[in-house]
C-alpha cells in the first residue's frame, strides 16, 4: 500500500495520503503521478471523505499553517505519520513541528522529490513494523505490534509514528545501549538530525508520555554512548 518508485514499485501503489491546507493540496497532481492516492482533507470529514470501504490513509501532509490540525488527525487516525511544511531550515522550525505533535517536516521551498523521499521513509518504517514479533514488553510497558497499541500499566499511550519507531527500536534492544548513530540509521534512515538535537527532543517527548502517570523511568541516557531501555538504571559492567 504505497508509492511507485524504483525497486519499491508496486509496494505502495495507490496509498491514500491526506492533504491539509492549500499549500499541501497543491501537491496533489505530483503525488498522484508518483502512485499515491491524494485526498484533500482541508475541511476535514466534509471533504473528499475516506469512507469505511476505502483504504485507511498512510500519511498526512499539512501546510505550514495547519499545525493545529494534528490533534484532530491523531484522534481519528492514531499513529498516522504526519508531516508539516516549514519555510526555513532551522532548528526552531523543526522543533515547532515536534511541538505540534507531528512526526516530520517537509520544506515548502524544495522540489517535491524531497517530500516523496520522506514519505517513502515513513512507509518503510510502517512496513518493517509489520514483520516484528506481535508483542514487545518490559516491566509494565507493552507494545502490540499488530494493533500499534502502546500501554504503560493500565494507561494507553498515543505516540507519533516517529516516537513509536524509536520506542520499538529501544524495546527490541532492551537492556542494551543503542547508539545515536544506530537511532539515526534505523529511525531516520540518514543523518539529517546529526546537526541538531532532534533525537534528544524525541527522547524527551517519549519520556514525558511514558512517565505521565508518575511511573519509574525506563529510557536511560548513557552519557557518550546513547540510550538504553531498562527496568532500572542498567549495570554498565554487563553492557
Amino acid at each position: 500500500m504505497t508509492v511507485v518508485h524504483g525497486s519499491m514499485a508496486g509496494s505502495f501503489q495507490d496509498a491514500v495520503v491526506l492533504l491539509v491546507g492549500p499549500e499541501a493540496a497543491a501537491l496533489a497532481e505530483r503525488l498522484r503521478a508518483s502512485g499515491y492516492a491524494p485526498i484533500n482533507w482541508t475541511v476535514g470529514a466534509e471533504s473528499d471523505l475516506v469512507n469505511g470501504s476505502d483504504p485507511a490513509p498512510v500519511a498526512a501532509i499539512l501546510a505550514s499553517d495547519q499545525g493545529s490540525r494534528v490533534l484532530e488527525l491523531r484522534s481519528r487516525f492514531e499513529a498516522l505519520p504526519i508531516l508539516i511544511g516549514v519555510s526555513d531550515d532551522s532548528i526552531a522550525a523543526r522543533e515547532s513541528v515536534l511541538a505540534f505533535g507531528a512526526d516530520d517536516f517537509w520544506f515548502t521551498f524544495s522540489a517535491p522529490s524531497d517530500l516523496l523521499q520522506r514519505l517513502r521513509l515513513h512507509l518503510s518504517i510502517q512496513s518493517r513494523s509489520a514483520l516484528r514479533p506481535p508483542l514487545l514488553q518490559l516491566a509494565d510497558l507493552s507494545v502490540d505490534i499488530s494493533s500499534r497499541q502502546v500501554r504503560r500499566g493500565s494507561r494507553s499511550l498515543v505516540l507519533t509514528a516517529r516516537e513509536y519507531a524509536l520506542l520499538v527500536l529501544l524495546l527490541e534492544e532492551r537492556g542494551r545501549v543503542v547508539s545515536r548513530d544506530r537511532i539515526l540509521r534505523d529511525v531516520w534512515k540518514d543523518d539529517q538530525g546529526s546537526s541538531s538535537n532532534v533525537i534528544e527532543v524525541y527522547v524527551r517527548y517519549l519520556r514525558q508520555k511514558l512517565e505521565e502517570g508518575g511511573e519509574p523511568r525506563l529510557i536511560h541516557t548513557i552519557r557518550g554512548r546513547g540510550y538504553c531501555l531498562n527496568d532500572g538504571f542498567p549495570s554498565l559492567r554487563h553492557m
